[in-house]
């Protein structure tokens, strides 16, 4: 069995409209479970702590930091007590 580079797989699955749309979208998921993550670690809080300072369950970070899905609403609510602001981008 040849062996096949991983960049030339995902170059080619890639193709698939159905499997870039599902591949894009996981890939934003889990770029704000680590934004979020990187954000929570540098202001050297953990996610109880995080969680009691946006009045949200330690669940519901530890769910967004495997790269589950959540609210605007709740991101925002954990943006403003790291101190930051929520900002999304369409590019």
């Amino acid at each position: 069995m040849p062996t096949v580079k991983f960049n030339d797989f995902l170059k080619e699955k890639m193709k698939d409209t159905e499997f870039k749309a599902e591949y894009e979208a996981e890939k934003a998921k889990l770029a704000s479970a680590v934004a979020l993550m990187k954000a929570r670690e540098s202001a050297g809080l953990t996610q109880r702590e995080l969680a009691e300072l946006a009045a949200v369950p330690q669940s519901t970070i530890a769910r967004i930091e495997r790269g589950d899905n959540t609210s605007f609403e709740t991101l925002s609510k954990l943006a403003s007590a790291l101190g930051k602001t929520l900002t999304v981008s369409l590019v």
